[in-house]
């Protein structure tokens, strides 16, 4: 028999684990048997979600890089991989043990959650209030209050960013909290929380992080809690615009670069000296 893990949380957020869904198989296994499997060595921090929704890698056609589908977590069980898939030949990983995440119905969400770049990923814990508003796929992140706060500002100016960006450097991943890319160069902005960088010992490991990320082409920005919180409209914003004007503007597939310049209440965007205005104010083209 399987061990069984217990689910025991009264979170009122709802929590909801997104996770990738890269081959037919599995999902054909969710539509038809209702479970999906996690290897219990790469399970995420935030454990066990109350909610699994799938997002879909390119593979998938229509539902290519996409949250489109979630469904309530009934059970979790832990099993080997040779009892969750009797079908496959025995292998180096059949002995490993899942999570066995056993599901309710499939439901759909109201509108599809796009990733405009497809980009990869692999978890994202995030809750059901905001599954069910998003509007893309970073919209779903939830690591702290303020990273929440500057995506809010950035998304109020029309700034697009991948939150939570995954980089290999030297064999080491690196994650930015924000990733800005731009017309002659990339932008990286981070959050500190007073709590987590404050310390002479989160100082030193913060130090080597970013020399790294600007070794690999990255101009680095860090926010303190009390910038965030009180000046993201006054100082941080006008901050990152400075650095994006410098790197050329936002890099766009439909519109030339962007500059921003500055007003008493607050930014403003100006159409670069080339472009075409009546093109610019017809307005910018998402796509993937």
């Amino acid at each position: 028999m399987p061990e069984r893990r217990l689910r025991k949380s009264n979170d009122l957020r709802g929590e909801v684990l997104v996770a990738v869904m890269n081959n037919a198989r599995d999902w054909g296994i969710v539509l038809q048997h209702q479970w999906y499997r996690i290897p219990v060595a790469k399970s995420p921090r935030r454990w066990p979600p109350q909610w699994l929704a799938f997002y879909h890698t390119k593979e998938f056609g229509d539902l290519a890089h996409s949250v489109r589908y979630y469904a309530r977590v009934r059970d979790i069980r832990i099993v080997p991989r040779r009892q969750l898939l009797p079908d496959e030949m025995p292998n180096s990983k059949s002995s490993f043990l899942y999570y066995q995440l056993l599901l309710g119905p499939l439901q759909e969400l109201p509108r599809p959650i796009p990733s405009a770049r497809g980009r990869l990923i692999v978890f994202i814990p995030t809750t059901l209030p905001k599954l069910l508003v998003a509007n893309e796929i970073n919209d779903l992140y939830d690591e702290s209050s303020l990273e929440d706060r500057l995506w809010s500002e950035l998304k109020k100016h029309e700034l697009s960013a991948e939150r939570q960006l995954y980089l290999k450097l030297r064999k080491k991943w690196y994650a930015l909290d924000f990733a800005l890319y731009c017309r002659q160069g990339k932008l990286n902005v981070e959050t500190d929380g007073d709590c987590w960088h404050a310390t002479p010992e989160q100082a030193a490991q913060d130090y080597p992080r970013d020399n790294e990320v600007q070794a690999a082409g990255w101009r680095v920005l860090r926010f303190n809690s009390w910038q965030i919180r009180e000046q993201a409209a006054t100082y941080c914003l006008p901050k990152v615009t400075e650095l994006i004007n410098q790197l050329g503007g936002p890099e766009d597939e439909h519109l030339v670069a962007r500059r921003f310049h500055s007003l008493d209440e607050g930014l403003a965007e100006q159409p670069s000296l080339l472009e075409d205005e009546a093109e610019y104010n017809a307005g910018d083209e998402s796509g993937d």
